[in-house]
């Protein structure tokens, strides 16, 4: 599942010392938002997870797979009528054997909306 450019744009990207900030605006029209939920929609926790992945692969320039989630708190609802741009932070480390330790979140303003640990791998 590739969400970028479609369910979500990048509309501002920095990267620096294992650090990524990116300002991103939602499509509220997408069609994910039909079933999820008609009339209220709400970003998918999924896709929360999905978008942190691919932030950290534009930085890598390389595929990663999830191996663990530590913690995926998902804190306030995202709807995109309402917050269509979101601020995302991203900290990452590579810890040998291809393995990156992620910290990330997604927010707006003074509202958290998702903290997400995890470890990912880099693959082929």
């Amino acid at each position: 599942m590739i969400l970028a450019r479609d369910f979500f744009i990048v509309k501002s990207f920095h990267s620096s010392d294992n650090t990524i900030q990116a300002e991103l605006e939602l499509n509220p029209l997408h069609r994910i938002f039909e079933g999820h939920f008609p009339g209220q929609p709400v970003v998918p926790g999924v896709c929360m997870m999905q978008m942190i992945k691919e932030l950290l692969e534009m930085i890598l320039k390389e595929k990663t797979r999830l191996i663990k989630a530590d913690s995926a708190k998902f804190l306030s609802m995202i709807d995109p009528r309402v917050n269509k741009i979101v601020q995302s932070e991203i900290k990452y480390l590579s810890t040998g054997n291809c393995e990156i330790e992620v910290s990330a979140s997604l927010f707006s303003e003074s509202t958290t909306f998702f903290k997400y640990k995890a470890i990912f791998i880099t693959v082929e």
